[in-house]
């Protein structure tokens, strides 16, 4: 069965991201990395299929993009990962300006709450619940995202 994590082929080109990050990737990182929200754990350059995400929890997948200046001009390279993902392996891509990481961070982790609110993996519940409480709540449903 072929693998759609971390093709062994991007190893070094995703090595070289996570060592040549740009200062907003970096700076979300430190709020991301060691379980620092909700103890979700995000990975940094995760190879899915042919695309490489820049932040990604698999627990409840979802990716998070940073657009700089190159993104604009690659709307529709955008448009197909992002549909990619979502089709093919039920992932869900929040993009934000790197501008807001600097100015306002909080936004980030509204928008991820938001989206943990309603987000149910295969309807067992809230994750938030999931997660502070080690279990699955009794009964317990949801939406699709």
């Amino acid at each position: 069965m072929q693998t759609l994590m971390n093709k062994e082929e991007n190893k070094e080109y995703r090595k070289s991201l996570r060592n040549h990050s740009t200062s907003a990737e970096a700076v979300l990182w430190r709020m991301l990395k060691g379980k620092q929200l909700d103890g979700l754990k995000f990975r940094r350059q995760q190879g899915i299929g042919p695309y490489i995400v820049d932040f990604y929890c698999p627990k409840i997948k979802l990716a998070i993009e940073l657009d700089g200046e190159v993104h604009n001009a690659r709307a529709d390279y955008d448009e197909r990962r992002a549909a990619f993902l979502a089709e093919k392996k039920g992932i869900h891509v929040l993009r934000f300006e790197n501008r807001t990481v600097f100015e306002s961070p909080w936004r980030i982790f509204e928008a991820i709450e938001d989206y943990l609110k309603d987000y149910t993996p295969e309807g067992r519940g809230n994750p938030i619940l999931l997660l502070r409480e080690g279990g699955v709540p009794e009964g317990g449903g949801g939406s699709e995202v």
